[in-house]
């Protein structure tokens, strides 16, 4: 059961390796084709900023025209610190190729996602979490999606 709705949230991840901190906000999520088959689409601007090195990016999920128009597509522009003009631009989907055109000149695949390893994510056992640990609080949820009760799953959502 999709409606019509979105969410968004902001983040922060670290690069231990590089002592970098960055701060980025996410894609509206929005429930489509909601009488047919249910996807999700992703749309809205977003950006990543490091405040250690002043690198910043501004990204933007461009949502699917009613009629016609590709699903999933991406533009993102790459900032030095303090410059105005980006020395990067990136497009394509987000769910395949991204293409990069540097300020070079240069154009070149940015990464392509259908060619990146999958990476199983390490998570403490669900006993080791604190309460409001994601996979502790919504293990109700999961947990009647999986047996497919929708019921029970809103339930323990609320």
């Amino acid at each position: 059961r999709f409606s019509n709705c979105h969410f968004s949230m902001t983040g922060c991840v670290t690069c231990l390796d590089y002592d970098e901190h960055y701060i980025l906000t996410f894609p509206n999520g929005y429930g489509r084709s909601i009488l047919t088959v249910p996807w999700i689409e992703l749309g809205g601007e977003c950006s990543i900023n490091c405040s250690k090195t002043g690198y910043n990016a501004s990204i933007v999920f461009h949502t699917k025209p009613f009629y016609g128009g590709k699903k999933h597509r991406i533009t993102a522009e790459i900032f030095s610190p303090s410059d105005k003009k980006p020395f990067c631009s990136i497009e394509g989907e987000w769910n395949g190729v991204m293409y990069a055109k540097y300020s070079t000149g240069e154009n070149t695949v940015f990464i392509d996602t259908k060619k990146m390893p999958t990476i199983k994510k390490k998570v403490r056992k669900l006993e080791d979490q604190d309460d409001f640990e994601s996979r502790c609080l919504w293990k109700d949820v999961t947990y009647n999606l999986k047996i497919r009760d929708i019921d029970a799953a809103t339930a323990a959502k609320h």
